[in-house]
């Protein structure tokens, strides 16, 4: 990662916080933090934890991810991931994936670099959803959106089943109001120990 894209994404927020300073003379507190331990029930992340993928359905295209090592509060993973839980939901190094409390229509806004914006939503909470690895209960699914250029803008949507982790990611470019398919992954066996709470 470059210093100066974080340098720049935290300049970026420094100066929208600022212009919404000037606009209002109320002070916006951030709402209290829900508990994140429920929010870590959603990706359990423990060392040696494994989750096995399908990519795009087909048998001869699979992901093995494993969580190899904790360093900083961050786990690690074999696909030279990095996530962690904290107070206010699950995250990588630029962004949040999923943010409590988990509710269907929470929106949340990751800056990712200067020029690069992410929305997400919760779409559905508390519904069941299925892979090749099982049917899940309680389930939630986000979607993430990140506009690429002026005409497309990429859509991710991610599922994930309490005490399992991710179940199903789905990439999509949408064109013109319509989704054209990239590519999907979805769970196919898992092993996990309770994650941090």
């Amino acid at each position: 990662m470059k210093v100066s894209s974080v340098v720049g994404g935290l300049a970026l927020v420094a100066v929208a916080l600022g212009w919404a300073g000037c606009a209002s003379s109320q002070v916006q507190v951030e709402e209290k933090p829900p508990d994140s331990g429920k929010l870590a029930d959603f990706y359990p992340l423990a060392v040696g934890n494994t989750w096995a993928y399908l990519v795009d359905g087909r048998s001869d295209r699979r992901v093995e991810v494993k969580i190899l090592k904790e360093e900083d509060g961050f786990f690690h993973d074999s696909q030279g991931g990095q996530l962690m839980v904290d107070s206010f939901g699950i995250r990588d190094q630029k962004r949040y994936l999923l943010r409590g409390p988990v509710e269907i229509g929470r929106t949340w806004t990751n800056v990712v670099s200067v020029s690069s914006t992410e929305r997400y939503q919760i779409l559905q909470a508390g519904v069941p959803c299925e892979a090749p690895a099982g049917v899940f209960r309680d389930c939630v699914q986000v979607e993430g959106r990140n506009r690429v250029d002026a005409d497309t803008t990429l859509v991710n949507t991610f599922t994930f089943a309490p005490g399992v982790g991710l179940v199903r990611i789905q990439v999509e470019a949408e064109r013109g109001g319509r989704r054209i398919p990239q590519t999907w992954l979805e769970l196919t066996s898992y092993q996990v120990k309770p994650g941090q709470g």
